[in-house]
């Protein structure tokens, strides 16, 4: 079985795409954060962070969240969050920038700062990509160097590549939990290959690329299930794989379906951050042959080696039984007559469960045996590092780091094994407690997308209309969701309005499911700025916005595609839809109805008063919103990747001009030694490998797969931690 390896360019480019990713979830929420839980916002943050009389630790442990800081700092908890915003782009845009932010210190701090606003997001941030840039945040800190308080430290240390297979286990759990909950729950077009003919018309924020993909034939579509089972189930086996080619396999795999999906839907970051968890299936060589500077490879001659014929065997056959797999369970048959592709599942529920019930265990004693692999190789690279005390320092880093490792892989069999009851009831009793010890702070979650298919049919959709004279009605349009019919679907990756996503949930049951509803009412009769941002940046295109409806009502509409071959006079409409029912009664400030609900729900407490802004921080944090206040969440977003591009551009053409050579890698004094030791390690390798051949010295990583994060009941909320329903 091949190790890791040095792996330093892949994680490096893991800890620089999550550095892209946090500037993504800082600053999308940053611009939603006044009319979401301002003051006089939808869900204000106060309702959760009201005063009890307890001490600062005892606020801690009840709601882990930086913001009970806040007035001590002279604001109010709006303040802080924007606070924690701005904090967290500057410090991510640092890190995407210089590799030395890249700090296990820098991400922690961004992980603190995601998870106090995490603690306070309410329903509006309970979604499962947040919880996994949580985990995934947290697994930063393990696998980043320490490198501001350590000038000296090495690129690679021995330990390294044990933290970075947490990374890879990671993206096991998320893609093969994904792909194994379409078939438990039973949903019917999962199950008959016909979920993605109502997919990309159904999820919450098309794209124009969805209104393409839809128009392709029921046959391809089916196929495409197929191709979607195969790689969230069958191909993140290969994430263990001891073939590298088999780990380049499954990451291609896995970035195709990524690529697809963001084509095809706004899923805010969701599809970056998996991608960015994919680059831990990547090795040295095969990363430096992207950057144009490839290492060479000892021992690839002709004749090929023993091991490198049986490697390609091994590697042929691997991919001959996945096909033939595929074949046999879903039917697959060419129609010559009809020039198609046929598939159906060729399997029972019962057989599926049964086969589940036999295969879960098993994995995870695969995963098992390839950690103890990695932890067993980095042992004795330690031992191979120069001097006694370097050797000691290595062996007792190796020691803490793999006690780590060792505990997060079994605090994640919890979440992980949900997917199969039985076996979550197989696990020691301790692992359960120690997962109960950790579940608030995010540090491992259970993970399911899509798993069921909204929108058979026809996709619901909620659409708010004002009135003066409760007779006249004008509907009221958002940035993002559907409205119009004429109006092209919006582009709004990597940015995530949130209150657009809610307004899709809610439109999938009554309004009473959706308390912040009766809020978002509330505040549209009253004119609030802050929230009518929400809904247009640009004021002038809302159509109340000289003065307040008096009257307020939401209609429920089903709304579809339309084809190529509708024809309309005029611009050709993108949707075609048809009224349901009344979703909220008509109602205007003071009605009984929505007095009411407000009161059901505790969403009548009247506001505080305002904190005066002398202080130097609240009226800088308020010049900086009023600066960002005209700009939409998508080009605030690009407009710091655009920033961050032309400083990696410039500085690499300062560097060409000086004709210097790219930046080298920190050296520590102990680096020979250790770099020594990984020889040591090769030779060891390749005494019991045989000729590594193809197969190439270091590797073995992991992967994550499938869909966004809509279009399922298994997204919908179910609580704020791992073990409860999560959008």
């Amino acid at each position: 079985m091949a190790a890791m390896g040095e792996l330093a360019r892949p994680r490096t480019l893991f800890l620089a795409g999550l550095a892209a990713v946090y500037i993504a979830a800082f600053g999308s929420l940053y611009v939603q954060i006044p009319g979401l839980y301002g003051r006089e916002g939808l869900l204000p943050a106060r309702r959760v962070l009201r005063l009890s009389g307890k001490g600062l630790w005892e606020q801690l442990r009840d709601v882990p969240t930086l913001l009970w800081l806040g007035p001590r700092l002279g604001l109010d908890t709006e303040q802080g969050m924007e606070l924690l915003c701005l904090l967290g782009m500057l410090a991510a845009l640092g890190a995407l920038l210089c590799d030395s932010m890249r700090d296990c210190l820098v991400f922690a701090l961004l992980r603190m700062f995601y998870l106090s606003l995490y603690q306070v997001g309410q329903v509006f941030l309970y979604f499962q990509w947040d919880s996994l840039l949580l985990e995934a945040g947290f697994l930063a800190v393990l696998v980043a160097p320490l490198r501001l308080l350590r000038r000296g430290c090495p690129a690679w240390r021995p330990h390294d590549a044990v933290t970075f297979w947490a990374v890879r286990w990671l993206l096991f759990r998320l893609m093969f939990a994904s792909g194994v909950v379409k078939l438990t729950s039973r949903c019917p077009t999962w199950w008959g290959l016909t979920a993605l003919t109502y997919h990309y018309e159904s999820q919450c924020i098309p794209t124009p690329g969805a209104w393409l993909a839809h128009q392709l034939p029921v046959w391809f579509q089916k196929l495409s299930v197929v191709a979607t089972y195969v790689i969230e189930v069958a191909v993140p086996v290969l994430f263990f794989a001891p073939l590298r080619r088999l780990r380049l396999f499954a990451f291609y795999c896995q970035v195709l379906l990524q690529v697809l999906i963001i084509l095809t839907g706004n899923y805010n970051f969701f599809n970056a951050l998996t991608i960015v968890l994919a680059f831990s299936l990547l090795d040295e060589e095969h990363v430096g042959r992207w950057l144009g500077r490839p290492r060479r490879r000892h021992g690839s001659g002709w004749p090929p080696s023993l091991g490198s014929v049986l490697g390609t065997l091994l590697e042929l056959s691997t991919y001959g039984l996945l096909l033939c797999w595929t074949v046999r369970y879903f039917g697959l048959e060419l129609d010559w007559d009809r020039r198609l592709l046929d598939s159906k599942v060729a399997f029972t529920y019962h057989e599926f469960t049964t086969w589940l019930r036999t295969v879960t265990l098993p994995l995870v004693g695969v995963a098992f045996l390839s950690l103890s692999w990695e932890i067993l190789v980095a042992m004795y690279r330690c031992a191979c590092v120069r001097g006694c005390f370097w050797k000691l320092w290595a062996t007792l880093q190796w020691a803490i780091m793999a006690t780590a490792t060792v505990g997060l892989f079994a605090v994640s069999l919890v979440p992980f094994t949900y997917i199969e009851h039985e076996s979550n009831g197989k696990l020691w009793p301790g692992i359960h407690q120690m997962f109960g010890a950790v579940e608030r702070f995010q540090v491992v979650n259970s993970y399911g997308l899509f798993r069921r298919m909204t929108g058979v049919g026809g996709r619901p959709e909620v659409i708010l209309e004002g009135s003066y004279d409760g007779h006249s009605w004008t509907e009221i349009e958002f940035m993002y969701k559907p409205g119009n019919v004429s109006a092209a679907p919006a582009v709004v990756a990597p940015h995530q309005p949130r209150l657009d996503w809610q307004l899709w949930f809610a439109a999938l049951g009554p309004h009473q499911s959706s308390p912040w509803f009766s809020a978002l009412v509330l505040r549209l009769l009253q004119g609030q700025p802050d929230v009518i941002r929400l809904v247009q940046t640009d004021e002038s295109r809302y159509p109340f916005h000289g003065r307040p409806p008096t009257f307020l009502r939401a209609q429920l509409y089903k709304y579809w595609f339309t084809s190529p071959s509708e024809g309309s006079p005029g611009p050709a409409p993108w949707w075609r839809r048809q009224h349901v029912q009344e979703f909220f009664p008509a109602v205007s400030l003071g009605d009984p109805t929505l007095e009411s609900l407000l009161s059901q729900h505790g969403l009548k407490d009247k506001p505080p008063l305002r904190r005066r802004a002398d202080a130097v921080l609240p009226r800088l944090l308020g010049s900086v919103r009023r600066l960002c206040q005209p700009f939409s969440g998508p080009a605030l977003l690009w407009s710091l990747y655009l920033v961050a591009a032309t400083a990696g551009l410039l500085r690499a053409l300062a560097r060409r001009a000086r004709g210097a050579p790219p930046p080298a890698r920190h050296k520590g004094p102990r680096e020979r030694g250790e770099r020594n030791g990984a020889r040591g390690t090769e030779g060891a390798r390749g005494s019991t490998e045989g000729a590594r051949g193809t197969e190439g010295a270091r590797g073995t990583e992991g992967a994550r797969g499938t869909e966004g994060a809509r279009g399922t009941e298994g997204a919908r909320p179910e609580g704020r931690h791992g073990n409860k329903r999560k959008k």
